[in-house]
């Protein structure tokens, strides 16, 4: 690599891992998206001999870089800036933020503080935000963490950021962008985030699918009142415990083999009786026979355990679905 070639930011990162070492590759790579891991794999595969001066120059960025960082993290911007012109002037101070700043906000583009984020603090945090905003944020969750979120929210708001996530698609990418890097210096303290979106009607059906009965019952009721044809949209994506009417002898048969005995006797227990004779066709007759005494040994319980329990073979089913080994 000759002397005074640029070197792109991609190359960098795949010299700085060869020469940090298999241990601290390994630990880069984990917390890497898949696209990026193949765009540093190759470039890793593409490197020829490094030489000792270019060596040397990758490593003192990086480590001026992470410098940085560690500054604006202790005392913000200002705090950084004067300490960095101590020690590299102030074309060096100015350089180094201007690379930090263009690094957060390509992670704020993707939204990289929500995932590990405590539900009850970010609710707590979008309390005062307008709907549209927090239908961003449920969008990059996944479903069992959008669900948490959405019923820490005051009742009031829910409805309509569910209706927003809805319709989803059709929100600008240019105002994704500038609500998600106000976000990103706003919760720079609550986490980080994989790269996930999760957005749209299916998305909402699915998040609702994991939510207790009447509460998305009573959600999908406020949207009817303001947008109709959105609450049957999503209606129509939602699959219950009920729906496994529809579902033929053998998927109930391949679903039964994928489910614990205790799970689907308290799924039943409070299940219609056309729901219990539809389950126990796919059964053979000694089958049925424990699955009743189990079914009686539960005795009186309570609907939020038999929710649970139904969500439970739903979700399994959902799984099943999506490896399309099922239905």
């Amino acid at each position: 690599m000759a002397q005074g070639t640029q070197i792109s930011g991609a190359k960098k990162a795949a010299i700085l891992v060869c020469l940090l070492g298999e241990d601290a590759a390994s630990s880069v790579y984990k917390n890497l998206s898949d696209q990026d891991v193949e765009r540093l794999t190759q470039e890793i595969g593409e490197l020829q001999t490094i030489n000792a001066q270019t060596a040397l120059q990758i490593l003192e960025e990086y480590h001026k870089l992470t410098l940085t960082q560690d500054y604006m993290a202790q005392g913000g911007s200002d705090y950084a800036k004067r300490l960095l012109v101590k020690a590299f002037g102030e074309d060096g101070a100015r350089s180094l933020m201007e690379q930090v700043a263009r690094s957060q906000e390509m992670s704020a583009g993707k939204l990289d503080s929500l995932q590990k984020s405590d539900p009850q603090q970010l609710a707590k945090f979008l309390e005062s935000e307008h709907p549209q905003t927090i239908a961003l944020i449920l969008a990059h969750l996944d479903s069992k963490q959008a669900c948490t979120l959405l019923m820490r929210l005051p009742e009031a708001v829910r409805a309509e950021a569910v209706t927003r996530l809805a319709q989803l698609r059709q929100f600008s990418p240019d105002v994704a962008q500038k609500v998600s890097l106000v976000l990103h210096n706003r919760l720079q303290s609550l986490g980080e985030q994989s790269r996930h979106a999760y957005a749209g009607l299916k998305g909402v059906a699915d998040m609702l699918n994991r939510l207790e009965p009447n509460a998305a019952r009573s959600i999908l009721e406020v949207i009817e009142k303001h947008d109709a044809k959105v609450a049957v949209n999503i209606r129509n994506l939602m699959f219950t415990f009920e729906d496994f009417l529809g579902v033929p002898e053998t998927g109930i048969r391949e679903l039964l083999a994928h489910l614990d005995k205790k799970t689907l006797a308290m799924a039943l227990k409070g299940a219609s009786e056309d729901m219990r004779s539809h389950v126990f066709k796919s059964m053979s007759s000694r089958a049925v026979e424990m699955l009743k005494e189990d079914i009686e040994i539960l005795g009186p319980v309570r609907s939020k355990e038999v929710s649970k329990a139904q969500q439970e073979v739903v979700a399994i089913a959902r799984k099943m679905e999506a490896k399309e080994s099922w239905r």
